[in-house]
């Protein structure tokens, strides 16, 4: 499916950041992105595999995290909004410690105004891949430093890094590094099969 439920904006005029934290604080049992141009974007919840596929990685990045002590790691339900002014929320995210501390303590509670410098999203039956591999770009484009789209159904991996060509692996039976950005994690697709 190559589509998203949209809510028009036209007679509200765009949303602030402000706003769009208390429209969001208003109907917590929605959840919404942001585009770019403004559009707000209603999110489904997920489904039972994919929450359950979504815990387990969001899991081992944070045991990284604990030990390695280099940054702050963000589940599906944070918002962040980016520079070009859409609020996204990935999956699994990661910022660098000194990022996050730069932030004051009013950005750490509403949407932070970062782009994360690591995301993970996880692609599930309903999904399409058009807009998550659209959506991947934009997480590039805005600062990300290193991005994973699994795409369980058909066993693939996409990473997205600046300036290079996105990669692809066509096999699940493999381990991911986290290399430069995340020294020292490692995440084996073999749990999400």
């Amino acid at each position: 499916m190559d589509f998203e439920y949209k809510i028009s904006t036209r007679s509200w005029g765009q949303l602030t950041d402000e706003q769009l934290f208390a429209f969001c604080q208003e109907n917590r049992n929605l959840r919404f992105e942001r585009t770019r141009e403004g559009e707000i974007i209603i999110m489904s919840p997920t489904g039972g595999e994919t929450g359950n596929r979504n815990i387990k990685i969001a899991a081992r990045l944070e045991l990284w995290n604990e030990e390695a002590r280099l940054g702050i790691s963000f589940d599906s339900s944070t918002g962040f909004i980016l520079p070009n002014g859409a609020m996204r929320s990935p999956d699994v995210a990661w910022i660098i410690l000194n990022r996050w501390q730069a932030l004051s303590e009013e950005e750490k509670e509403k949407f932070p105004p970062l782009c994360p410098d690591f995301v993970i999203e996880l692609r599930s039956k309903t999904d399409s891949l058009k807009i998550l591999q659209k959506k991947m770009q934009e997480w590039i484009e805005n600062g990300c430093r290193l991005a994973w789209l699994m795409d369980v159904q058909d066993q693939k991996v996409y990473i997205y890094r600046p300036g290079k060509k996105v990669e692809t692996l066509d096999s699940f039976n493999t381990k991911l590094s986290g290399g430069q950005i995340l020294p020292g994690f490692e995440l084996d697709l073999n749990i999400l099969k």
